[in-house]
């Protein structure tokens, strides 16, 4: 039985590492940003997540900018963007740091 567990969990480990190391190349570079207006925040202490476009299958999306409560104090927001590498864009996920 334990085993079988073993087998499994690496299994679905190896599937877990797999999908993530998994990059989707774009040839096509990304639009211009949209302009966003944010109006006030909800609450004090709430951040600015400026909207970016993302890749949906054979085009790209705007997906619009929201006001975010930060997970800890200190913590600051490192937006969403897309790099040109060689002859294709990669996204770099935004994210809190």
């Amino acid at each position: 039985m334990k085993k079988f567990v073993l087998a499994l969990l690496l299994a679905f480990t190896s599937l877990t590492l797999a999908a993530s190391a998994q990059e989707v190349i774009i040839r096509t570079a990304p639009p211009v940003a949209v302009v966003e207006r944010p109006g006030p925040p909800p609450e004090r202490g709430f951040v600015w997540i400026a909207g970016y476009h993302r890749w949906d299958r054979d085009h790209y999306v705007w997906v619009p900018g929201r006001w975010d409560r930060p997970p800890r104090v200190g913590a600051v927001w490192v937006p969403h963007r897309w790099v040109h590498r060689g002859d294709h864009w990669v996204l770099i996920e935004g994210h809190w740091r």
